[in-house]
């Protein structure tokens, strides 16, 4: 497909593939801009549930507004073929950052935060990314985050709706083996299958955190069976955490296999962190207030039960 043109764009690059398309560096010829576009693969036009899950995706991106998630375009369809137009994010992955080694602390709390403010926006509006992983978080050069491919996102009405069928880690639709979730990021009741909200988010950044700081996934295995087992079953080495008995608590909050009635925001639990490990350059976030003069804040984060 490099090299060719697909409506007004002009393909110059593949950026990457994967389950849910195929992802494109392009040139906008009408606005002479560089953007990001998103084509399903050829062999799955004619698949009603990717096709669903697809137009889906547009959707949710087009109701997300928020600095730290890469913005859509726009929905366009050439030749049969239905693709996104999306934000063209330079950087680099935190995926590939992390492969030099753990990020100091200060530079993952920052990271940490700004993940946060991309989640909390997307929760308030009833979204669930479902499918955090530092592959899918990139910094600029600038040092800003950003929070990519909601493909996987579900509205909750949605999934309340088709709960026997999207919450099963791989879905049925992907007979190929198609996960919802990286293995390694799942919760334990997105690795069981069961019915899952916005605790899925926030165990994965917690374990994105992890990751960030010790400079490898904090569950992990020889095949997919080992690390879902691990989800359900295994513990972190928290100790290894910088300033272990700081960190270790609030980790451990975030990512507790018992307890997950009560739901803990993530940027509740980055201040927490702030307060346990003072930071600098880490700005601390207004709190807005309500005419009844109460925290307007955190909204729907306070609590799911």
């Amino acid at each position: 497909m490099i090299g060719s043109k697909v409506a007004h764009f002009e393909i110059t690059g593949l950026l990457g593939s994967g389950g849910m398309g195929e992802v494109y560096q392009a040139t906008d010829t009408k606005l002479g801009r560089s953007v990001a576009i998103k084509v399903l693969p050829e062999a799955f036009t004619h698949d009603a549930d990717r096709l669903a899950r697809f137009e889906r995706e547009a959707r949710v991106l087009a109701s997300l507004n928020h600095s730290n998630i890469a913005a859509i375009h726009g929905l366009e369809e050439s030749g049969g073929r239905r693709f996104l137009v999306m934000e063209l994010v330079g950087g680099e992955t935190l995926a590939e950052r992390i492969k030099r080694g753990p990020i100091p602390v200060d530079e993952s709390l920052q990271i940490a935060k700004q993940i946060c403010e991309a989640l909390e926006s997307a929760h308030e509006k009833g979204i669930i990314h479902r499918d955090l992983k530092p592959a899918n978080v990139k910094i600029t050069p600038e040092g800003k985050v950003k929070v990519l491919d909601f493909g996987l996102a579900k509205a909750f009405e949605v999934e309340q709706a088709n709960a026997a069928l999207s919450n099963s880690p791989t879905i049925r639709a992907s007979h190929a083996g198609v996960i919802l979730g990286t293995a390694a990021y799942m919760s334990p009741e997105q690795a069981r299958g069961r019915s899952v909200d916005k605790r899925t988010d926030i165990w994965a950044f917690g374990c994105v955190l992890y990751e960030l700081l010790i400079g490898h996934a904090a569950f992990g295995g020889e095949d997919l069976t080992d690390i879902l087992a691990a989800v359900v079953r295994a513990e972190p080495d928290w100790n290894r955490l910088p300033v272990a008995r700081r960190f270790a608590s609030c980790c451990n909050a975030v990512c507790a296999k018992s307890g997950r009635s009560v739901l803990v925001t993530p940027v509740l639990f980055v201040l927490r962190l702030r307060m346990r490990y003072p930071v600098r350059h880490l700005p601390r976030r207004s709190i807005t207030r309500g005419a009844s003069g109460r925290s307007a804040w955190p909204g729907p984060w306070r609590r799911c039960y």
